[in-house]
């Protein structure tokens, strides 16, 4: 039997988002702490659970130096996001992007400018697509 994706929660998104973000290679959870949460939202030891579970997940990964620890992502955000829409898209409308997409727009105000974006992610996806042969 396969084992179940393991997903994000809320929580673990904000977080892996500045970590992703981060300019430095490898973070601490007082560098997280501080980004995230500079007016004291959350407790450090709350972060640093968060944080040794998205290690336990394979989202981050984990190198102790000296007395701290150092996480960095095991993972690129795009393939996060894109397991991620995959699972919604599956679980929502059983798969069918078309029916995700006309959703999307359906349910979203968007811009000239943000159709003309869309019609040209249509259209370079077009142009990378083989010809079938048969």
């Amino acid at each position: 039997m396969n084992k179940p994706e393991k997903q994000l929660t809320e929580l673990e998104w904000e977080l892996m988002n500045h970590i992703w973000a981060a300019e430095e290679e490898k973070v601490t959870v007082r560098d997280i702490l501080e980004r995230a949460y500079p007016d004291g939202g959350k407790a450090y030891t709350t972060i640093q659970t968060v944080m040794n579970t998205l290690v336990e997940k394979g989202f981050l990964s984990k190198e102790k130096i000296g007395l701290v620890n150092f996480y960095q992502p095991a993972k690129p955000r795009e393939q996060v996001v894109q397991k991620e829409v995959g699972h919604f898209v599956h679980k929502v409308f059983r798969g069918s992007t078309p029916q995700f997409v006309k959703q999307f727009i359906d349910s979203s105000d968007l811009t000239r400018e943000e159709i003309a974006d869309l019609k040209r992610f249509i259209e370079a996806k077009e142009s990378n697509i083989e010809e079938d042969p048969s």
